[in-house]
């Protein structure tokens, strides 16, 4: 597939190398050309300088001939702008927009069949609010995925010495869990994967991705560890977008408290909230956090623009007594970093975007992707189409697909009901197979079992 990828920040850099790695003829454009210098020396893609929404710099990037333009610059007009361009001088058939600011998203004519020209809308905050909504719903998960509009979660959780499950076999999931359909789609022990079969034993400190029908998530979560108390107090540190969504979407349920160190910037958010108590003051004093007793904190949240900030004030805040701490870090290697500190979950927009832009770029009729361990890993849901002739997967037994090395399917939506993958369970027409991929590499072999063959009607 032919890509034209509009600004070279953190998440057009991380979508290239996501893409390249899939064969895919990539294209990218940005106004400094050192860092697309430094893109090419790294990965196998063209790069265009220039202002990504003139059709001079569009045309050099070969939008005449292009599937899809990607716009992740940091401008969202810039954005919206090129891709009316690409639609209107090159009639390029896919056009994707990163769009931040909210009062461009809550006016549908914007974006409705006589508005801008862009196919898809994508707003890296609404995305980052819902993941640490859910993260928040479900304290002890490391990640929580939803699929198949929410009827389907895959689950990340760490198990704890003291669970049921482990130092048990996976195969005796079915004695603990008599009523209950679940399967262990993936496993990591000390960050390498293991294929889950039968055998398998779960020890403590593994990572255990397992997927069930959502009203089942907290009954698999206490077999692999005892469960914490569901959380009540929240504070979120830092009054950027993302921090002012999560507390208007968080205080119908939860005491919230958000710090902010700009005083106008906290009267403004003030005016914005309804139940959430606002405080001006630094969110690495520590006096500040024990005034608004930071050791009776369930989760502290730290969001700001600056991932330093966000890194120190949390590592404190979980020295001082909070119960769970996250931070939003952008930079890959920081996330690598947090990783050894006390800090419970690193939250990477990045990685959030990405996985929605990569819906829209798989092949095979994939409508869901999640971007997992920092791309190295996927889950998919992906809608098996065809017959018994024309497909790789329509009529057949899970056992007699031929499925990439390291690749495993974990669950079917068949309407409203969902079934757990067994080895005899059959795949049927218009399903909605849920699968992850321990190396996101076979991504391509995944796909083609999904795509019909020609002569399907």
């Amino acid at each position: 597939m032919k890509i034209i990828i509009l600004g070279a920040g953190q998440v057009g850099s991380s979508l290239a190398t996501n893409l390249v790695s899939e064969s895919n003829d990539i294209t990218i454009v940005d106004r400094n050309a050192a860092v697309l210098h430094n893109l090419q020396e790294h990965l196998d893609l063209r790069t265009v300088t220039g202002h990504a929404s003139h059709p001079y710099v569009l045309l050099q990037a070969g939008a005449e001939d292009a599937d899809m333009l990607v716009a992740v610059t940091n401008s969202d007009e810039t954005n919206m702008v090129a891709c009316q361009v690409a639609h209107s001088v090159f009639h390029t058939p896919t056009k994707i927009a990163r769009v931040r600011e909210s009062d461009y998203l809550n006016r549908k004519e914007i974006f409705g069949p006589s508005g801008l020209a862009v196919d898809v809308h994508i707003s890296p905050e609404e995305l980052v609010t819902h993941y640490i909504q859910r993260l928040i719903d479900y304290p002890d998960a490391l990640q929580v995925l939803d699929f198949a509009n929410g009827i389907v979660q895959l689950v990340a959780i760490k198990a704890f010495y003291g669970g049921p499950l482990v130092g048990h076999a996976l195969k005796t999931i079915e004695e603990y869990l008599p009523n209950v359909d679940t399967r262990v789609a993936a496993m990591f022990r000390r960050g390498k994967p293991i294929i889950p079969e039968g055998k398998t034993v779960i020890e403590v400190d593994d990572e255990v991705f397992f997927i069930a029908a959502t009203e089942n998530i907290r009954t698999v979560m206490a077999a692999l560890r005892e469960l914490d108390n569901p959380c009540k107090r929240i504070i979120i540190a830092g009054g950027s977008n993302i921090g002012v969504h999560l507390a208007t979407l968080l205080e119908k349920k939860y005491h919230v408290k958000l710090i902010e160190s700009d005083a106008n910037r906290t009267e403004e958010i003030s005016e914005i909230v309804d139940k959430t108590i606002v405080l001006q003051g630094d969110v690495a004093d520590e006096d500040l956090l024990r005034e608004e007793n930071i050791d009776e904190t369930d989760v502290f949240c730290a969001v700001s623009h600056d991932e330093q900030i966000n890194i120190l004030c949390a590592m404190l805040a979980k020295r001082m007594g909070a119960r769970k701490v996250m931070a939003l870090i952008n930079r890959p290697a920081y996330v690598d970093l947090v990783e050894s500190t006390n800090i419970d979950i690193a939250i990477s927009p990045q990685q959030a975007t990405i996985g929605t832009l990569l819906t829209y770029v798989r092949r095979g009729d994939v409508v869901m992707v999640h971007s997992l361990r920092r791309g190295a890993a996927e889950a998919i849901e992906a809608i098996a189409h065809g017959d018994e002739k024309s497909s790789k997967v329509v009529g057949k037994r899970i056992d007699q697909i031929k499925l990439p090395s390291g690749t495993t399917i974990g669950a079917i939506v068949r309407g409203e009901q969902v079934l757990m993958a067994h080895h005899d369970t059959v795949v049927k027409a218009e399903d909605h197979v849920i699968l992850f991929l321990v190396n996101k590499k076979r991504i391509t072999a995944v796909e083609r079992l999904f795509q019909v063959s020609a002569t399907f009607l």
